[in-house]
């Protein structure tokens, strides 16, 4: 049974400022501790069939230099490779859409591990769509990679966890209220919104949500 709230408050969330190529970025920022030490976690973000288990289908050639995609997501370049701490991969949702994404593994207490992601877009463009349509954007896809590095916490604890499933459940659309919640807020001190806009945005991304069907463990 997965306890929403405790794993809402079991990372820490931000809206920064980190330069991408060609020029600032905007960065959306997860820190999350894991009981798995980090050799552990490091494969389970860059071997194949263990990143299927929580991130999605993953193909292409995983070395520095190579190429990737993750099927119904984006594709990509890796860009750095330093094991077992440092990964960075350009995130391409299209040739027009090219963002980065950075994991940073450190170690944790009692020999777990502490892992940061930071997704950075080129912050022109985000603002211009901030200002035109709301934080769609940063909210609807901060809240993906919650539920992503929730399915990687249980995967390295050794439990099954289908995230596609799950977040159709009752339980899984709590999270995802939840997560819109988290990162409204941030949002909202990022770019000086009002409440009123967040609270549009996160209505809008709701619509969008699958809906909860039926009791599911978890």
């Amino acid at each position: 049974m997965t306890d929403v709230t405790g794993e809402i408050k079991a990372a820490d969330r931000a809206v920064g400022d980190r330069p991408i190529a060609g020029g600032p970025g905007r960065s959306l920022i997860l820190r999350r501790a894991y009981a798995a030490p980090v050799g552990d976690l490091w494969a389970a973000c860059t071997t194949a069939d263990r990143l299927g288990r929580w991130l999605g289908p993953v193909s292409g050639d995983l070395r520095p230099g190579g190429s990737f995609r993750v099927e119904g997501q984006a594709s990509g370049r890796i860009l750095r490779c330093e094991a077992p701490r440092l990964l960075v991969v350009t995130w391409e949702y299209g040739p027009d859409s090219v963002t980065e994404v950075e994991l940073r593994l450190s170690p944790g207490e009692g020999g777990g591990a502490v892992l940061e992601l930071c997704h950075t877009s080129p912050a022109e463009t985000v603002d211009e769509i901030v200002r035109r349509l709301g934080p769609v954007g940063p909210i609807g896809i901060g809240a993906e990679w919650d539920l992503a590095l929730l399915a990687l916490e249980r995967l390295t604890a050794g439990e099954d966890f289908d995230r596609a499933a799950w977040r159709g459940t009752p339980r899984g659309r709590e999270f995802t209220v939840a997560s819109y919640r988290a990162w409204g807020e941030e949002a909202r001190a990022a770019w000086g919104l009002g409440e009123g806009e967040i609270a549009k945005t996160v209505d809008f991304l709701l619509r969008q949500a699958p809906p909860g069907e039926g009791e599911a463990a978890g």
